[in-house]
């Protein structure tokens, strides 16, 4: 039920690309900008993107489980399940676009 994620390109200024590369030691510069773009595109604060952030992390864990991914009632998944309810929890910024 995750969507798929596509490749993008972005340019960026040396001194920019020189600081996420020291990020990129962890593997985190890739997670970063991702997380960021997504801010910016979904209009989100601060607050409301971290919490979006978790909530994402949250259905990403719920996809990795593979019991959640086994069990199922009435022919749906625990994972579906929650995954759905999860992402009713997502807080727009711009609710005229939901």
């Amino acid at each position: 039920m995750e969507k798929r994620l596509i490749p993008y390109s972005v340019h960026l200024r040396e001194d920019i690309y020189i600081k996420l590369k020291e990020f990129a030691k962890d593997r985190k510069a890739t997670a970063l900008v991702r997380d960021a773009i997504t801010m910016i595109v979904e209009g989100d604060d601060s607050f409301n993107g971290g919490y979006n952030k978790a909530v994402r992390d949250m259905i990403a864990v719920v996809h990795a489980d593979q019991w959640c991914g086994s069990l199922a009632v009435d022919g749906v998944t625990i994972a579906d399940h929650l995954t759905k309810q999860l992402h009713q929890m997502i807080v727009s910024q711009r609710p005229n676009e939901l």
